[in-house]
């Protein structure tokens, strides 16, 4: 892609401006950020009661204050050393400061752990901030979230008092997930995050509405139910952005999605981000998105990073070959998948007869359980989980190496999902199915709809493919 982006409209900060994708070696630091800082300041003119307030906020945002080692007193996470593969690696070399982001928001990104954008986040993120429609298409852990998050927060005043962006996610986990993690980025911003998704009070969330919020996270109904209701106004939402955009399209949200589109203004920007983008999204880009940006690192549909096995067991033998797996696999932390929510508990409790800690998780428990078992498995409280499809969407921990289908899913768009869930932003991780005489077929035509090569589990697995 072009490393210069003419900009459009959206954030006044960014207009008659164009991305530099690198510093030039030959200008120093400080000077090139002057000269950003300069070029800002013309090309929005301030009103003269506001422009001794404005000059020292700028003066004070230059890079010399006692200066360049603003990074050195960030409380930077240690550094990741672990293997990564070129899914996350393989960038441009941008770093987050050639975006002219906020300060304080670079130091929330840099006290996240983020050391450089990943290919995602490269190009997502410039184009974002121009206020242009984005259709993205990028594999599982790769960096989506942060590249909708990003530009999501830059743009956000917090001096308006107004929900000025929207992220709807298909999932209560990943709503939860999600506003954590625009938290955490934003921590130094004032920027008030609100979460909102069904199986919650409802009385709470709108008395939650009559104070600031400025960014709203949130499942299609909840937040569509709210906007009828008068108390989520969105007359100054000019960000909508849809995570796992394939599932929200679907019949279950999408009249949601589109009703709740009604009640954003004109000039509102579209951002949509999955792994897979099935018939229904052409439709929906063509009436909703206005010339959008088009970015697709899909080259190949799974990750690169994680080796693929089948056992082929007989249905009784399964939490035999468990068992087995439990005992000879090096397993950080663990989720098992299961195509029913009975079967999930059976497994559960099987798995705990056998002497493993084990976790289980799905739609028809109550939230608060949910919450519960989602916090306490991300804090490692636990090594395994068992879970239905709720758990395969965009749900996020770093430490899980291990995905096995006790049950073999029925469509490639689930298996990628699930298979997703190890090896994160980049990292190796292991996905071994327990292959039963009925699912031979689905076996095969899963391979041929991925392109992927599911290889026949060896006696002993080199713990070096998913440990390194």
């Amino acid at each position: 892609m072009n490393p210069r982006y003419a900009t459009g409209p959206g954030n006044g900060r960014f207009s008659q401006q164009t991305y530099v994708q690198r510093i030039p070696n030959s200008q120093s630091q400080q000077q090139f950020q002057q000269q950003v800082w300069m070029r800002r300041n013309e090309s929005s003119p301030i009103e003269d009661g506001n422009q001794n307030e404005e000059e020292k906020r700028v003066q004070s945002e230059v890079v010399d204050p006692s200066s360049q080692d603003w990074k050195a007193q960030l409380k930077i996470p240690p550094v990741d050393t672990r293997y990564k593969t070129e899914d996350v690696t393989a960038t441009k070399g941008n770093e987050f400061e050639d975006y002219f982001l906020k300060r304080e928001l670079l130091m929330g990104i840099y006290e996240k752990g983020f050391e450089r954008p990943s290919p995602i986040q490269e190009e997502s993120i410039p184009i974002a901030l121009t206020g242009s429609d984005i259709l993205a298409r990028a594999k599982n852990g790769t960096g989506k979230t942060a590249a909708f998050c990003i530009p999501a927060l830059e743009k956000i005043d917090q001096n308006k008092n107004a929900i000025q962006v929207i992220i709807l996610v298909p999932t209560r986990e990943l709503a939860l997930q999600t506003s954590q993690v625009c938290k955490e980025l934003g921590k130094h911003l004032n920027i008030q995050v609100m979460v909102t998704t069904g199986g919650t009070s409802l009385k709470d969330d709108i008395m939650r509405l009559y104070q600031p919020v400025h960014l709203l996270v949130g499942t299609p109904g909840r937040v569509l139910d709210l906007t009828k209701k008068g108390v989520c106004v969105l007359k100054e939402c000019t960000m909508l952005v849809m995570d796992e955009a394939d599932k929200l399209l679907s019949p279950e949200f999408q009249p949601s999605v589109e009703q709740l589109i009604g009640f954003l203004p004109p000039n509102r920007q579209i951002l949509l981000f999955s792994a897979t983008f099935p018939v229904t999204v052409k439709a929906f880009k063509e009436r909703f998105l206005r010339r959008p940006y088009i970015i697709n690192l899909m080259d190949e549909l799974t990750l690169k990073g994680i080796t693929q096995y089948y056992a082929f067991v007989e249905e009784r033998q399964k939490v035999h070959c468990l068992n087995t797996l439990f005992s000879k696999l090096q397993i950080n932390q663990s989720i098992i998948f299961c195509n029913s929510v009975n079967r999930v508990e059976l497994l559960a409790k099987k798995i705990t007869e056998l002497g493993y800690s084990c976790f289980y998780i799905h739609a028809k428990m109550l939230q608060s359980h949910r919450n519960r078992v989602f916090h306490d498995f991300r804090n490692g409280a636990c090594r395994n989980l068992v879970c239905s499809d709720l758990f395969t969407r965009g749900i996020d921990i770093q430490a899980v190496n291990v995905v096995i289908n006790f049950d073999f899913p029925k469509n490639s768009e689930t298996y990628l999902h699930r298979v997703g869930r190890s090896g994160r932003f980049g990292h190796l991780g292991l996905a071994v199915n327990l292959i039963t005489y009925e699912d031979r077929f689905n076996l095969y035509r899963i391979e041929q709809e991925l392109g992927t090569e599911i290889k026949q589990i060896p006696p002993q697995i080199d713990q070096t493919i998913y440990c390194r």
